[in-house]
């Protein structure tokens, strides 16, 4: 089926919303186990004991939780804070958080501390510019918050806009003015439904009604990128397996024994990569041992990749190739992996 679909679902009873490109799964967000802390989180935390020699400060969240703020100075314990939740927290690790807080919505950041009206560089129409600025201006007022429009709204009408700038504005200054009290979740994390909607460009179809994934075959999707294996255009393969230390990244040609077999399954798994650690959530250390082609062929095949990565937006840092003939990725991890993601209840 060509065209990209997003349908809204659950998967083994958790919210997940799965995006569709031409028939493949390209992006996947599944509901995290009960009791983890969604990135966006904003909490009233009590600064509990600082990291001598990191400049860091250890920080008491609700419900036994502890945060890590990794720019502590000038912190004292026992002082309140308002904090949000930037990434996962490890296995019996501290989830790490930031004094920066920003309430993002799909066409709006508002960012309290840092005055200014911007609007996205991607936003390259100079009429769009300008009418953002306008409608932007006249939510904001005189506002001593910040603001920056995303590129997303540029196809957004005036009044949805208009709605999401002050949504987040009056949201910004309520948690903003609820400073006194003990530690406290004051606004959640998105669920995957609310981030597909507010990350995920619009799609050609939006199937939000019960049985999506049934309609869509959704959950062969997933029970195929909850294993290794991932199919290549020409016949060739692509294994993707998380270990304790990185993630392994094997590629091959599969029947293919033409010369140039070997680049044509490596610009194909370049293509492909971004998509499959998408849907598993994988991230770290990545090492990929492409299948064998000559040397001259890797500039090509860095340039595909890079374009691959740049398009997805996850920080994603190319670092290299090694003596053996891998090549190295270090991507941030902005996801929890699928594996735990769907551990039992």
């Amino acid at each position: 089926m060509k065209g990209s679909v997003i349908a809204l679902d659950t998967y083994k009873g958790r919210m997940t919303a799965a995006q569709i490109t031409d028939g493949a799964l390209t992006d996947l967000l599944v509901e995290p186990p009960e009791g983890v802390v969604l990135p966006g989180a904003i909490f009233r935390a009590i600064c509990d004991r600082p990291l001598k020699g990191q400049g860091g400060m250890m920080l008491r969240l609700p419900d036994g939780q502890t945060g890590f703020l990794r720019q502590g100075k000038g912190l004292k314990p026992g002082e309140r804070i308002l904090v949000q939740v930037t990434g996962f927290g490890e296995d019996g690790k501290a989830v790490p958080v930031t004094q920066k807080v920003l309430f993002k919505s799909r066409y709006a950041i508002v960012t309290p501390g840092a005055p200014g009206i911007n609007v996205s560089r991607a936003i390259r129409d100079d009429e769009a510019r300008v009418r953002l600025l306008e409608i932007a201006h006249e939510v904001m007022g005189d506002a001593e918050e910040g603001l920056i429009i995303r590129s997303v709204a540029e196809n957004g009408s005036d009044d949805d806009v208009a709605a999401d700038i002050a949504a987040m504005l009056d949201l910004s200054r309520a948690v903003l003015a609820d400073s006194d009290g003990d530690a406290e979740l004051l606004v959640d994390g998105p669920d995957p439904h609310e981030l597909a909607w507010r990350e995920w460009p619009e799609p050609d179809q939006l199937d939000a009604a019960e049985g999506a994934f049934d309609r869509h075959n959704v959950h062969e999707m997933i029970d195929a990128a909850r294993g290794a294996f991932v199919r290549l255009p020409g016949g060739a393969s692509m294994f993707v397996e998380p270990t304790r230390a990185l993630v392994a990244v094997d590629v091959n040609t599969g029947g293919d024994t033409s010369p140039a077999a070997g680049l044509k399954a490596n610009i194909a798994a370049a293509r492909a990569l971004p998509a499959a650690l998408r849907s598993r959530g994988l991230g770290g250390q990545i090492v990929v041992d492409f299948a064998p082609c000559p040397k001259k062929d890797r500039r090509q095949l860095e340039q595909v990749l890079r374009s691959a990565l740049k398009a997805e937006g996850i920080e994603t840092a190319m670092v290299g190739w090694t003596q053996l003939g891998l090549f190295e990725l270090q991507r941030k991890r902005e996801r929890l992996p699928l594996s735990r993601c769907l551990e039992a209840r």
